[in-house]
């Protein structure tokens, strides 16, 4: 048991979207209050990350998983988080692969020969514009192919920079956490967004400031595969 005051946590990264992750299924944990997210995220007083994943028991999946923003704000989705989780959960449970609820859905991850694969449910495109594509995927999306409209700060922004074939380049501005260096979500809402703009779906290698991922599927399924990797655990003082 760990010792009273003191909160073990796992460490992350995905393409450099970096996660603390604290796991509910093998301890106690405490109230996920506005205070304490922003505290424990912060990077100079805290151990610092874009987002916290908080694992906690599921009646319909092998864990739950809420995920807040480094500004304390509570998120409906986060592919690479899930990715992270869903590593951590195949090789503590030994399964060849793992479920895992949100709020709005509950997913399913395995490991690939590119590292960690979710299916990602459906994706909905809810408004277009000559300039932009906005996607639901559990949450918003707004994929930019051109930067001549005002970003919307209630949505999560894709910022589509090039495309060779397909092979797509973006910048992300995440909401409540800013700019990152990649966003599972954002690459699977870039996906949609080009599968709807062109007609034509197929995988897309999608490249951002911190790495690539693959993803596939429909826009009924979307599929996130890509590298995961645990930086360090620790642990800390409450």
């Amino acid at each position: 048991m760990p010792q009273k005051n003191i909160l073990p946590f796992t460490k992350m990264q995905a393409q450099g979207n970096d996660f603390i992750v604290l796991n509910g299924l093998d301890h106690e944990l405490p109230e996920c209050s506005h205070e304490f997210v922003r505290t424990i995220t912060e990077r100079r007083y805290g151990i610092g990350c874009d987002q916290l994943l908080i694992l906690t028991a599921s009646n319909d999946a092998d864990a739950h998983m809420r995920i807040f923003n480094n500004d304390g704000t509570e998120a409906a989705n986060c592919g690479n988080g899930l990715r992270c989780v869903g590593s951590l959960l195949l090789e503590s449970l030994n399964k060849a692969s793992v479920s895992i609820a949100l709020n709005d859905r509950i997913v399913t991850a395995k490991k690939t020969d590119n590292g960690i694969a979710v299916e990602m449910g459906a994706a909905q495109i809810t408004n277009q514009t000559d300039a932009h594509v906005d996607v639901e995927i559990g949450n918003p999306h707004s994929v930019f192919f051109e930067a001549v409209e005002s970003f919307p700060e209630n949505r999560n922004i894709e910022i589509v920079t090039g495309q060779v074939a397909d092979h797509v380049y973006i910048d992300i501005i995440e909401r409540g956490a800013g700019r990152t260096s990649a966003c599972g979500s954002g690459a699977c809402a870039t996906a949609a967004a080009i599968w709807h703009v062109e007609e034509h779906t197929r995988p897309q290698t999608i490249e951002m400031p911190g790495g690539k991922v693959l993803v596939s599927g429909s826009p009924d399924n979307l599929i996130l595969e890509g590298s995961v990797e645990t930086v360090f655990i620790g642990e800390y003082q409450l």
